[in-house]
């Protein structure tokens, strides 16, 4: 193999190298306006988020601020947004809360630990080269899991949108009608409307401003103004009319101004590192799975490739700068790329652009950040995750395919009833049982000729000519110690319902292996047939298959037996012994 060019192995590298000395004016112009539209969703994002993980509001700022600038050198998509992600949040908030993680240390050394784990672990990863890891998660079962955890964010902001404490009742259901009278009418007022305010600002304005012929990049641009927008109104109302100190509204509190600083002191905790390692596994991979995804789908509209091992060294990197300065763990988010690809982001240089004007106004504005009600907050987290929620793709996943189907629930229950990582867990062990019993009942034809035609096909389904002495079958799985016995019983029970049999022919064409374990159960059926009078022929053998047989003694096994070229060729010739 050919050594990598220096200048070829930069840009696998850094593949900011290759776009960007092919950088355009034109891709400037789209750049800049998709980075302000980003950086105005940056901010009220990285204080919810933050909030949601349990976690002080700085930590989701600095964990928009570096990463995404780390991943701009390195990954290989042109329009992901990363940043901290919702489906990571409460995952991390789930960790946290945990009792034996709590004694440990505090929250923010804790979450700055997985984040730090995580990114290691994808480093790993991409040293042994598992980006392939992204296909052995199925979609029904990811799709499951962001449905679950969908539904558990808005649980836990449901408290947060009334101006209730945590909820201490559990499935205790006469305890809520105390804890519901605790409901804070003026956090309550704040959460609702801005709720209805990010709704109007979503479709509605966009059909009114479609209908007035806006420009459709413009139209991405206003609407999703919005989560910022209602931040500034809400926040002007509660210090204005000094809703906190009057009125209890909650609200984010002080901010640390300025650039996060570089730390080093949470390499040390290494009971911490101990305990939070399975968690930082779990939050990394689904966060790569989770990237990969929403990277694929933006550079599939523009005819680009993404690099999965490229992206798990991105990502690793990503939370790893995370973790030295401050912020939590990081993946990349799909209202934010969305948001970045509409706006007619060409490169990462949108996202540069949006952290440098992220970070002018963490040097500047946190100030003005204090009074930002956690209501509002709340409906941004809302509105952001509801279209998570896909209850109807499990009808539609199950009427599709039932193994999937039951997958995808048991997913979401699981991750409802039991836990984030538990629910997962299950997800993957149902798929797993369901592709072991899929594999071990392979589809399996009795197949006859097309009248005057080369073509065979399956007896059931179609007006075919058949044979006495001649028994056709076609096997649609590769065989194996799983399910070759099923197999074996299929032969022989259909071999009973020919009283002339003479010659059965297995067709191959779907066949591209045979295990040890199917090759010995083969040879056995060859001798249970001769004793029989029957002799076992096979047609259509693929090249690898024939070559593994050759270095067998099965070939001899076969006896009179014939490896036919087509199936065509194994009827005419055979068809004639009948006479």
């Amino acid at each position: 193999m050919a050594s990598i060019q220096p200048k070829q192995w930069i840009y696998n590298c850094f593949p900011i190298t290759g776009w960007l000395k092919n950088y355009s004016k034109q891709d400037f112009n789209g750049d800049i306006f998709a980075g302000i539209i980003t950086a105005i969703l940056l901010v009220p994002q990285g204080i919810a988020y933050a909030m949601l993980a349990g976690l002080p509001a700085q930590m989701g700022l600095y964990a928009s601020i570096l990463p995404p600038a780390i991943y701009a050198l390195f990954g290989t998509s042109k329009t992901l947004s990363v940043g901290p992600v919702s489906i990571a949040a409460i995952m991390i908030a789930s960790v946290l809360s945990a009792p034996e993680i709590t004694v440990l240390g505090s929250s923010v050394e804790n979450a700055i630990i997985l984040a730090a784990e995580g990114g290691l672990i994808l480093l790993l990863m991409a040293m042994l080269r598992m980006g392939g890891l992204v296909n052995f998660i199925s979609h029904p079962v990811l799709s499951g899991f962001t449905s679950g955890a969908a539904i558990l964010i808005v649980l836990s902001q449901i408290p947060h949108l009334l101006g209730l404490s945590r909820n201490p009742c559990g499935i205790d259901f006469s305890c809520y009608g105390d804890y519901l009278q605790q409901i804070n009418q003026y956090t309550t007022a704040l959460g609702f409307f801005s709720i209805t305010f990010l709704i109007l600002f979503g479709s509605p304005l966009t059909a009114i401003l479609k209908k007035i012929n806006v420009n459709k990049v413009y139209v991405t641009g206003i609407s999703k103004c919005a989560p910022l927008l209602i931040v500034v109104i809400t926040t002007c109302i509660v210090a204005i009319y000094q809703f906190s100190e009057l009125h209890h509204v909650a609200i984010v509190g002080e901010i640390q101004s300025g650039f996060p600083k570089i730390g080093f002191d949470f390499i040390h905790s290494s009971a911490q590192w101990k305990a939070l390692l399975p968690s930082a596994a779990f939050i990394a991979i689904i966060a790569y799975v989770e990237s990969v995804a929403i990277a694929k789908v933006t550079a599939n509209l523009r005819n680009q490739k993404i690099n999965p091992n490229q992206e798990l060294l991105a990502l690793g990197a990503a939370n790893i700068a995370t973790a030295f300065s401050g912020g939590m763990s990081v993946a990349g988010g799909f209202s934010r790329t969305m948001v970045n690809f509409s706006a007619g982001a060409r490169t990462q240089m949108a996202m540069l652009i949006a952290v440098i004007l992220l970070s002018i106004a963490v040097i500047f504005f946190t100030e003005q950040f204090t009074y930002i009600p956690k209501a509002a907050l709340a409906a941004v987290i809302l509105i952001a995750i509801s279209p998570l929620i896909k209850l109807r793709g499990i009808i539609k996943t199950w009427k599709y395919d039932k193994g999937d189907g039951t997958a995808e629930l048991i997913t979401l229950l699981g991750v409802l009833i039991l836990g984030i990582e538990e629910g997962i867990v299950l997800g993957v062990i149902i798929t797993i049982i369901s592709f072991l019993r899929r594999t071990s009942r392979p589809h399996i034809a009795v197949v006859g000729r097309i009248k005057e035609t080369d073509h065979f096909r399956n007896i059931n389904r179609h007006q075919v000519e058949t044979w006495e002495n001649l028994l056709l079958i076609r096997i649609d799985e590769n065989i194996s110690f799983a399910n070759v016995s099923y197999i074996i019983d299929f032969i022989e029970d259909k071999a009973l319902e020919y009283a002339n049999l003479e010659h059965l022919i297995l067709i191959f064409s779907s066949v591209s292996y045979i295990d040890t374990t199917a090759l010995e159960a083969l040879e056995t059926l060859v001798n249970s047939l001769t004793k029989k009078g029957v002799v076992l022929n096979l047609a259509e053998v693929k090249g690898p298959v024939m070559d593994k047989l050759k270095q067998t003694d099965f070939l001899h096994h076969l006896s009179s037996g014939e490896v036919f070229f087509q199936t065509i060729d194994a009827v005419d010739k055979l068809e004639q012994k009948k006479i």
